[in-house]
């Protein structure tokens, strides 16, 4: 089944009313072509694969025909959702309850680490009709009893192909086998790698498929730029932007929530009016901001790539990828947010030396050059802001200003012996203290190295029965950003697999998986390279993380406790005990820091490029 025009309407695909009357009032005319060719599907009981990209409604797709046949005297989950991020896991739950507004008794039990056990307890032991959730979460409560699946009757696994690229595979087969194996079943992935079609291969009963092809005419609406910038002038180069774009409504993307907050604040003191959006937000506050947005209450809005996933806004006419994003497909995705309605759009990518690599795969990917453009000099940028407050002055000057304000003028020339013309620029001086229309640095205009010259790629995660060095390797995309070697307590014999740890600590603790460095597996403790100078309160947070039921319990490699240390790093102490330090200011190799290197920890973010400090000075 391939994408066509959408004539039908909800009514016609056997929505049940209170799913209309909700429908109305959301402003939902007619389902999208995922919905349209999937709901169908669901209604029939059929299995489904449906491969489409995010933002073209996959979660209606499967929210409201789940919906539709939830059974009222049935009281153990019937509907399981699974989903690669907490941040996803949310936004669905969030929408089940939107689309469950007039379904009386409906309840819904979001399940995703970082959280504390005891709500998600209480949630399951009163009952729930459908659960969406994180493979590792939905496996810690599937083994200790508090969650029963064998009743459900739909299982979607949504964003397959993440969830293979987060490493929880493995986990999504474990948690289809306590399954009844006469559940209908889904699965949705805007690709379909040979793993995922394994899977299908396996769990799913003659599924009919539904692919719904990438529009490439929303790309080819949308004017793409790139700016090549020095990481340390990004906030510049997005003023520069913004002083010199007419826009409706802006969507900036970066990549972590601690950038999303700091890039917004520098947005409202330039003038403008920006919200921050991410996975930290709380539900309420995240409808809060969308709402807002879409009524106009602000202009910019400033996302990482999850927290935006769904977000239907038409109002953006810019997009501005302040990070570049790893994936092009993560590209795609965030300028489709403009150019809807088939109006016209405007998308530029902030890209540094370093990220040239990921630029030339990106256009390898939409099957086009994307062009340069230089960014704008302070000439340009001056004329900018004094045409601006020329047409303010004339706005203000259909206002004739009051006898006072004239009687003040006319003081102020004659006591202080000035003319008018020399009044007037002391006022505007006074009026633009703080954004004055001369802008006050030059950009750098960097100069382009070859595209083709791609760093090394980033080191295999590695099963080694070798000695383990104790000096991190750099990361090939991040060379100045300092490692630090951490052991967790899980090896070979617990059946891990590097894929796994990478899931675990992305998902659980938040950081980006091309932060994750080398990862070693030995037989009963395994090694893992972050980034260094990890904040005490995340170190704390990831002790209590698990991977595949097991806790890690983190350590600093060389700095473990007598129990956790490797045989040859059980030294005797000076009293005769094990476990003692060695003696001097060395590190887990024995060897001194060099001198005048950074280290993260005086940072008060992690996972935040703009936050980590390189060997010689602060990262860009």
């Amino acid at each position: 089944m391939s994408d066509s025009e959408n004539t039908t309407s909800f009514e016609a695909l056997g929505m049940p009313e209170f799913v209309l009357k909700t429908l109305s009032e959301l402003g939902y005319e007619s389902p999208s072509p995922i919905q349209a060719a999937s709901i169908p599907v669901f209604m029939s009981g059929a299995d489904l694969i449906g491969q489409a990209q995010t933002g073209t409604g996959k979660t209606a797709a499967f929210a409201l025909p789940l919906l539709a046949k939830l059974e009222d005297d049935l009281h153990k989950p019937q509907g399981l959702i699974m989903a690669p991020t907490r941040e996803l896991a949310i936004q669905v739950a969030e929408a089940f309850q939107r689309y469950a507004r007039y379904r009386k008794g409906f309840r819904i039990a979001p399940i995703y680490g970082g959280q504390d056990f005891r709500p998600q307890l209480k949630l399951l032991k009163q009952g729930v009709q459908v659960v969406v959730g994180t493979p590792g979460r939905l496996l810690d409560h599937l083994r200790r009893g508090s969650l029963d699946i064998s009743e459900v009757k739909t299982l979607v696994l949504d964003e397959a192909d993440e969830m293979l690229r987060m490493g929880f595979i493995e986990d999504v087969e474990e948690i289809l086998s306590h399954c009844s194996g006469e559940q209908q079943t889904a699965l949705f992935s805007a690709t379909m790698p040979a793993p995922i079609k394994r899977i299908a291969d396996k769990y799913l009963t003659d599924p009919q498929h539904v692919v719904i092809q990438a529009k490439t005419a929303t790309v080819e609406r949308i004017n793409q730029s790139y700016w090549l910038v020095d990481g340390r002038q990004k906030p510049e180069a997005l003023r520069r932007y913004l002083e010199t774009r007419s826009f409706d409504a802006m969507i900036v993307f970066v990549r972590t929530r601690e950038s999303a907050s700091e890039v917004a604040e520098k947005v409202n003191a330039w003038g403008y009016r920006a919200e921050a959006i991410h996975g930290a937000i709380s539900q309420n506050q995240r409808e809060k901001t969308i709402n807002g947005l879409k009524k106009s209450k602000f202009d910019i809005l400033v996302a990482t790539d999850v927290a935006a996933r769904g977000l239907d806004v038409d109002r953006f006419s810019h997009v501005v990828n302040y990070d570049i994003p790893y994936d092009s497909e993560s590209y795609v995705h965030r300028i489709g947010r403009t150019g809807r309605a088939g109006r016209d759009g405007e998308a530029v990518l902030f890209v540094t030396q370093r990220e040239t690599r990921l630029l030339k795969t990106i256009e390898r990917h939409i099957k086009q050059q994307i062009e340069r453009a230089q960014i704008p000099n302070n000439d340009v940028v001056q004329q900018q802001r004094v045409e601006r407050f020329k047409q303010q002055v004339a706005e203000q000057a259909a206002k004739a200003p009051s006898a006072l304000i004239q009687s003040v003028v006319e003081q102020c020339c004659h006591d202080l012996e000035i003319e008018p013309e020399y009044l007037a620029g002391v006022l505007i001086n006074m009026l633009h203290s703080e954004h004055p229309l001369e802008p006050r640095e030059e950009i750098k205009q960097q100069r382009e190295r070859n595209r083709e010259e791609g760093g090394k790629r980033r080191g295999e995660l590695q099963l080694d029965e070798s000695p383990i060095e104790t000096a991190p390797n750099p990361l090939p995309d991040y060379p100045d950003v300092e490692m630090e070697r951490f052991r967790i307590e899980v090896g070979r014999r617990s059946g891990i697999k590097p894929r796994d740890i990478v899931g675990a600590i992305a998902n659980e603790a938040g950081i980006e998986s091309t932060f994750i460095g080398d990862i070693i597996l030995r037989d009963e403790f395994s090694t893992v390279d972050l980034p260094s100078g990890m904040p005490k309160e995340l170190f704390n947070q990831m002790k209590k993380i698990r991977v595949r039921g097991t806790p890690i319990r983190i350590t600093r490699y060389g700095k473990e406790t007598p129990d956790m240390a490797p045989p040859s790093k059980r030294k005797p102490s000076a009293k005769g005990k094990p476990g003692g330090k060695p003696s001097g200011d060395r590190g887990p190799s024995g060897k001194k820091p060099a001198g005048g290197k950074k280290k993260f920890g005086d940072s008060k973010k992690f996972g935040d490029k703009s936050g980590f400090k390189s060997k010689k000075t602060k990262r860009s």
